[in-house]
């Protein structure tokens, strides 16, 4: 079954509160994070707190992913060898720019003899990586580096580039699609990068919104009371999937067995358009048995 991945919450690692009530969050997935939202004298509490908290495995069906710190830092390679002892779901990691850099992961985790079923992603957020999006996705096709998405890092890139952060990110959205169609080439999933205006509540479902429809599988966020909207923004409209399932429904009959497009309710419907209509109900499906 597919896995939902509409809304994945950042919890700072040195916050033991917000790691336990994360276990009761409506959410997706969980990014406990050792990076921007922990200061350097907390890193190493941080990681204990991460690892304890990964290691009693009371996070239900939520995905959990590890955001270790860059590789140009002197935290990347304990925060690595937690991981690799605790087996959360993923690492996320940031900043990575080259194919060299997820050589780097992978024989780190390979010399930790880690487990497989841990899945490394990482964060588009420099120049350099999103110039070389699509040579980063193709990794995807050696095991060995065990690349599983994309997460698009907005605010680095405005840091880096001076590209303004402006609502509706008109100026960026050359560089998102640049590296959905990237991801997308590649079967890779790609997610958005965080909203920081937790006080703006059009604004967020705005930008869920436009995500939605750029073609982003899901969003990252900073607080919690962004779950709801975020969820719903991807949660595929109870009429979508009922005219997806008819459109299921009519290519399955006999007479149209053979038939590259049909029409249904005074519509051409391709083929094509019943493999959209069976993701729809895939993600659906999947919602719906995790209750959220």
């Amino acid at each position: 079954m597919i896995r939902p991945r509409r809304s994945l919450l950042f919890m700072p690692g040195s916050n033991a509160r917000a790691l336990e009530k994360a276990r009761l969050l409506p959410v997706d997935g969980l990014i406990l994070d050792l990076e921007d939202s922990v200061a350097p004298e907390a890193k190493a509490q941080a990681r204990d707190q991460i690892g304890q908290a990964v290691a009693a495995k009371g996070y239900g069906r939520r995905e959990v992913l590890v955001r270790i710190n860059a590789l140009d830092s002197p935290w990347w390679l304990d925060d690595i060898a937690m991981a690799a002892k605790v087996k959360p779901d993923g690492i996320l990691v940031p900043k990575v720019s080259s194919v060299q850099d997820l050589s780097a992961i992978a024989d780190r985790l390979s010399d930790l003899n880690a487990d497989m079923s841990i899945r490394v992603w990482i964060m588009i957020e420099t120049s350099r990586g999103v110039l070389h999006a699509e040579e980063l996705a193709a990794q995807v096709h050696d095991s060995e580096t065990r690349l599983a998405g994309f997460v698009f890092g907005p605010n680095d890139i405005s840091r880096e580039t001076g590209i303004r952060m402006l609502p509706g990110r008109t100026a960026m959205i050359p560089m998102i699609t640049h590296c959905i169609l990237a991801a997308r080439v590649h079967g890779l999933t790609v997610l958005d990068g965080p909203y920081s205006d937790i006080a703006s509540v059009d604004g967020f479902a705005l930008e869920c919104a436009q995500a939605r429809d750029l073609g982003f599988d899901g969003k990252t966020l900073i607080h919690p009371g962004q779950i709801e909207a975020c969820n719903a923004a991807f949660t595929p409209p109870p009429e979508d999937v009922a005219q997806a399932r008819k459109i299921i429904a009519a290519f399955e009959r006999p007479e149209n067995a053979g038939r590259g497009a049909i029409q249904l309710d005074g519509r051409m419907v391709e083929r094509l358009h019943a493999e959209i209509a069976k993701k729809t109900i895939a993600i659906a499906d999947a919602v719906e048995t995790m209750g959220r």
